[in-house]
């Protein structure tokens, strides 16, 4: 499995980086896209991770989600759809 860039975490709530290769005709570029979980404990103890966010997961996933965003635009990246133009 391919390793995050980087991780922003707050509480529960995890923002993952990655970035890949990308190849259009004689062009390549690098492309990042982020992947967002919440991890929780169900009945057994056993810790899993869900998209579905509670009231108070949601101030938490803006809060990774910007950082995620921040660092995206910081860094030189754009978007895919952006370079084809």
């Amino acid at each position: 499995m391919a390793q995050p860039d980087i991780v922003f975490k707050h509480g529960r709530c995890t923002a993952a980086i990655f970035s890949k290769e990308i190849t259009r005709g004689e062009r390549t570029f690098q492309a990042k896209s982020v992947s967002f979980q919440k991890s929780y404990q169900d009945k057994n103890g056993e810790w899993r991770t869900s998209s579905y966010l509670d009231v108070n997961d949601i101030p938490k996933a803006v809060l990774v989600l910007n950082k995620a965003y921040d660092y995206m635009t910081s860094n030189g990246h754009r978007d895919a759809e952006e370079d084809e133009q």
